[in-house]
């Protein structure tokens, strides 16, 4: 099974397609799921609380460490490599069983941690950060590989909603609880302290791999796609390359940018359904769109606490409330997108880039008039509630635009598109924020927030495509490993 297998998958088992009519023998808690599905979460959890921790804390290390020029390089570079372990932890369970892509990304994963929790240096800090977000990204993959192996596909659907669940939480109190971590014991206990929790949730998984089928013949073992794995680690060298350009100085921090971008997206085109990058009408347009608002909300949220703590004077807890308010309405408004129907996909896009532009709005109003702080709070809870509209649709919309031959090719490319977009858009700010820093005070977080501004623009041209005319179907071959060999795919 290859990867693109193995993500159809996944994704017929969150649709409940397969076996939906059949009571399932076995609920997603019941004993004999019960600590797997226990332990799945939990790992989940705390990845996103660690996403959502590092934003809050940043400054403080920051500060700490001496490190502003590698700010925003500190969240792009684990984007960037989580494309390459994403790729690998797909390619890794049809050669040996999952138990080994869970291993392998667990462990890289809390050797990241333990790195970014003792770095003296900010270079040192960055390291671990990168370690861990290529555990991340293959944890990921993991964990819907022993979905696919472990559990009947009728129960798929309740355990992705018990990911969607773990993710929600964090949102909530993550926070809060990283802001008050580093004002009482430290910054470090944000990474250390999450450590014996990730191995404690992978000694609730592994029992469940003994049960599983592993190839044991090499006949049996496909080859490793080394053609996508090496497009893969293009990708990452390009946009890791394009973010250290905002600590170079003279013509090379210009000129470097420009071909760091130029090969990222020549390396992203066979990752990517045909025509994407050109908005094709359909599919294209929704993996464009995702990329999009990922970038947009992702690059501006992690300059929202630096702003209120440097310019402002908040505590890291206090600067945290505007990610709580953000994550409170995503959910609230993925909640309500999802139980009326009326919300038609073109509605939840143009909601999407109109919540995206409020929330950017009040950002740059905020940073050159110095309005106070709650703006930013109630400001950045607009983007949390367009995200919550229209993310969900996307993913909905690739599906529909989908069948069985493309499924794992156009799912894997909406998530990396939205890795690659959000970590270009953190390079373009930190760009910027590096060119106006000597003006000092807070007008390089309005040269940030209006970078993510002229995404939204982007957006609203982009989101009215994403629906195909009428007449049109709404699957094929939507990319070129599954193009017709009479019909060449056209370029993404």
């Amino acid at each position: 099974m290859t990867a693109e297998d193995l993500d159809a998958e996944t994704i017929t088992g969150k649709t409940g397609r397969m076996s939906a009519d059949l009571p399932p023998p076995h609920g997603v808690l019941s004993a004999k799921y019960f600590w797997v599905s226990v332990g799945m979460c939990a790992l989940i959890m705390l990845a996103a609380f660690e996403a959502l921790a590092v934003t809050t804390i940043m400054p403080k290390v920051s500060h700490e460490l001496n490190g502003a020029s590698l700010y925003a390089f500190a969240f792009a570079g684990p984007l960037a490599v989580s494309v390459v372990g994403m790729v690998l932890a797909g390619a890794w369970p049809d050669r040996g069983g999952p138990r080994n892509a869970l291993f392998a990304s667990v462990g890289f994963f809390v050797v990241g941690l333990l790195i970014a929790g003792t770095a003296q240096n900010m270079g040192l800090f960055v390291t671990g950060r990168l370690v861990h977000g290529l555990g991340g990204g293959a944890l990921t993959v993991a964990l819907y590989v022993i979905v696919a192996r472990v559990y009947p596909p009728v129960l798929h659907a309740r355990i992705f909603a018990g990911f969607a669940a773990a993710w929600v939480i964090p949102s909530l109190i993550g926070p809060l609880i990283a802001g008050l971590l580093a004002e009482s014991v430290g910054w470090r206990w944000v990474f250390l302290g999450v450590v014996a929790l990730v191995v404690l949730s992978l000694i609730m998984v592994v029992p469940a791999m003994r049960g599983v089928r592993t190839p044991e013949a090499s006949a049996d073992r496909p080859p490793w796609n080394i053609r996508r794995i090496g497009w893969a680690v293009l990708v990452a060298v390009a946009v890791l390359t394009l973010n250290l350009a905002a600590e170079a100085r003279g013509p090379i921090q210009w000129i470097a940018p420009v071909v760091a971008v130029a090969v990222a997206l020549f390396a992203l085109r066979p990752l990517l359904p045909v025509r994407t990058l050109r908005a094709g009408r359909g599919l294209p347009s929704v993996i464009l769109l995702r990329a999009v608002v990922a970038g947009t909300f992702f690059a501006a949220e992690v300059y929202v606490p630096y702003l209120l703590v440097k310019e402002y004077g908040l505590s890291a807890s206090l600067a945290g409330l505007a990610l709580t308010a953000a994550g409170l309405s995503w959910a609230t408004a993925s909640w309500v997108q999802g139980r009326f129907p009326g919300i038609t996909h073109r509605t939840a896009a143009l909601v999407g880039a109109i919540g995206l532009s409020i929330a950017i709005g009040s950002l740059i109003a905020m940073a050159a008039f110095g309005l106070p702080p709650v703006v930013a709070i109630i400001g950045w809870a607009f983007a949390g509630g367009g995200m919550g509209v229209l993310y969900p649709r996307l993913g909905v919309l690739t599906l529909e635009y989908s069948n069985v031959s493309n499924q794992g090719f156009n799912s894997s490319a909406l998530s990396i598109s939205d890795s690659t977009g959000s970590a270009i858009a953190l390079a373009a700010t930190a760009i910027v924020f590096a060119a106006l820093s000597p003006l000092g005070g807070a007008w390089p977080f309005a040269g940030v927030f209006g970078v993510t501004g002229l995404l939204c623009v982007a957006a609203f041209g982009v989101g009215p495509r994403i629906l195909r005319p009428a007449g049109v179907p709404t699957s094929g071959a939507e990319n070129p490993a599954t193009a017709s060999p009479a019909s060449p795919a056209t370029p993404a």
